[in-house]
């Protein structure tokens, strides 16, 4: 079990955080699948996945790619931590690519206060947090070509016609919403961003997240060659085994 992609997410005290830890827990199972999916399709690739992503690990990394540019120097315990986490394809130098950036984000509660006679309450700041974390993000992959971040959001904040989704629009660089945007178009990493009022399902999630990994994995062999992501035994039995959970 150490060595499989442990996805169970606890947590506890409000209605807001019960929602969150089930919808997140649908989010980790769909990744889940993603993997399996994965190696079924390439079995001699190993793949990692991660909970979070130190800045001091990002800002190293920049550093190496862009030497003629300064950076801050964060905490060491600073890091990124999407509720899907990182979920990458390991080259056979060690070095690790993602292919899937995994978010789920709730938002809304006048839904559930109408139903129990309260008032409205002001809108959540979900989005600005996760507004936060994109950036962080899409500087980490500034040095290849493609964005493999999929967010999936759901609740009344999200429904149609409401402004909060103008402020997802603008996160995702004024692209569409519910279209997938891997690859880099000029300046634009913009990621995929899927928003609704309806609740996103674990097949919906799988889904789509399947398609961002696959999708990243050809990147990176017509990028840096398949053989360098060769692995693996070409064994079916090598399956999710070897995900590791760090």
């Amino acid at each position: 079990m150490s060595k499989k992609l442990d996805l169970r997410v606890q947590r506890e005290g409000t209605i807001i955080n019960k929602i969150s830890s089930k919808q997140e827990k649908l989010l980790l199972n769909a990744i889940e699948r993603v993997a399996e999916e994965v190696y079924r399709k390439f079995p001699f690739v190993k793949l990692v996945w991660k909970k979070d992503l130190h800045l001091v690990d990002v800002i190293n990394a920049l550093r190496l790619s862009f030497p003629d540019v300064s950076f801050a120097s964060p905490m060491s315990s600073s890091t990124m931590r999407p509720d899907g986490g990182f979920l990458y394809i390991e080259a056979i130098d060690g070095a690790h690519y993602p292919i899937l950036i995994a978010e789920k984000k709730n938002q809304g509660t006048n839904d559930i206060r109408a139903k129990e006679g309260k008032k409205k309450q002001a809108k959540g700041n979900a989005i600005e947090r996760l507004g936060k974390n994109v950036i962080g993000l899409r500087a980490a992959l500034l040095s290849e070509n493609i964005f493999p971040f999929v967010c999936f959001g759901d609740g009344c904040d999200f429904a149609e016609g409401s402004s909060i989704i103008d402020r997802v629009i603008t996160i995702a660089m004024f692209g569409d919403l519910n279209v997938e945007h891997l690859h880099n178009i000029r300046n634009f990493n913009r990621g995929t961003f899927y928003f609704r009022e309806k609740p996103w399902t674990e097949n919906e999630m799988f889904e789509f997240s399947l398609n961002v990994a696959i999708s990243s994995i050809y990147y990176y062999f017509s990028k840096y060659g398949e053989n360098n992501f060769r692995v693996q035994k070409n064994d079916k039995s090598w399956n999710m085994k070897y995900l590791v959970n760090v």
